[in-house]
């Protein structure tokens, strides 16, 4: 397993405004992994703003990956991608970017999806939603046993997306979650920072 891929992932909200802002917060409370997450089609904002969170995430030292779109990935030389069902096929993506980049894939609460994605060579697999969701409340539920199985059969590391807060995240991380990937949990909170230190602490705590 990829030691760097554990911990705390901040995913960038939908809105724009405030975005670098927040991305600044979750590394200074020490998120170990950025995910550039825009679905607009102004390709030049989104090269713009991807470089930015890029450089921040350099500075940190954490990991900076790219929401769906291998081409930005390669692009701006970012350290992998995240792939969704409905994205370029793990196989694709990594003819793409080499074998050093980072891929992701999205098994939402299917333990086969996330098998056949391991042997395709995904560097880390996610499950989710793993409580109510506020960004995606249609989303699919995967709960605590599924990530306790995934645990016990699997052997690329997992992130758990979903609702999560420094308020709920523990239990996330004793069922076995490598990642907790946090979107309002951090974008939301009253102050962004001490949410992200919060949820980070608890892998200093969990499993080594």
């Amino acid at each position: 397993m990829n030691p760097r891929l554990r911990g705390l992932y901040f995913v960038t909200p939908g809105n724009a405004a405030g975005r670098l802002e927040l991305v600044l917060a979750a590394l200074g409370g020490g998120a170990r992994i950025v995910q550039y997450r825009d679905k607009t089609d102004d390709t030049d904002a989104r090269r713009r703003e991807a470089d930015a969170i890029l450089a921040l995430c350099r500075r940190a030292g954490a990991l900076c990956l790219v929401n769906d779109d291998v081409e930005l990935c390669q692009a701006i030389g970012a350290d992998g991608v995240h792939l969704g069902e409905a994205d370029a096929a793990i196989e694709a993506a990594r003819a793409r970017l080499g074998a050093d980049r980072i891929i992701g894939a999205s098994c939402y609460n299917n333990l086969q999806h996330a098998h056949a994605a391991a042997a395709a060579g995904a560097d880390y697999v996610a499950f989710g939603s793993v409580y109510p969701s506020a960004t995606k409340p249609q989303a699919r539920r995967a709960d605590l046993d599924l990530l306790r199985a995934a645990r016990r059969e699997l052997n690329v590391p997992i992130c758990a997306i979903g609702g999560i807060t420094a308020e709920n995240a523990a239990p996330v991380v004793a069922a076995g979650a490598d990642m907790i990937a946090v979107i309002q949990g951090i974008s939301a909170a009253p102050d962004p920072e001490a949410a992200a230190r919060a949820l980070q602490a608890l892998f200093g705590a969990a499993r080594s």
